[in-house]
């Protein structure tokens, strides 16, 4: 579920990586690091937790943690998580973490099957655009 609230003649969102309702967690419990070592999204432990972006993190192992802690803006996906086919036709979806692509070396979560194949189709002008538009609806987390 995305909240939005209007402020002025913006759609505003919140600069934050938004914990998910159910887990509390940033990018509902999973590991970031995991979709770059694994390949695929894989489940933290409380045991592994670090607060960044606004919100609390879990990881699977001390490895993961560390590599998070070290350049978390490398891991962490970009656009606070939000859809980044959204993003470039100008407006904010929450991203799916089990719909991703890693572009450019960052990770992008997508909120259907079919936006990450068009934004994948026309990658380049899409990122360039999708970062364009993020500050203005809220998709840039605060550092």
């Amino acid at each position: 579920m995305l909240l939005c609230v209007f402020a002025g003649n913006s759609l505003a969102r919140p600069q934050v990586f938004v914990p998910d309702p159910i887990t509390g967690y940033a990018i509902g419990g999973h590991d970031p690091v995991s979709f770059f070592v694994d390949g695929h999204p894989r489940k933290g432990s409380r045991e592994h937790q670090f607060e960044w972006g606004g919100a609390e993190w879990i990881f699977v192992n001390k490895g993961n943690l560390a590599a998070f802690k070290r350049d978390p803006e490398i891991y962490a996906p970009l656009f606070a998580g939000c859809g980044g086919y959204a993003l470039s036709e100008g407006f904010a979806t929450t991203g799916n973490p089990f719909i991703y692509a890693v572009v450019d070396g960052r990770l992008v979560f997508f909120h259907s099957v079919v936006n990450r194949f068009l934004f994948l189709v026309n990658g380049t002008q899409l990122m360039k655009t999708a970062q364009e538009n993020a500050a203005k609806v809220g998709c840039a987390p605060e550092q």
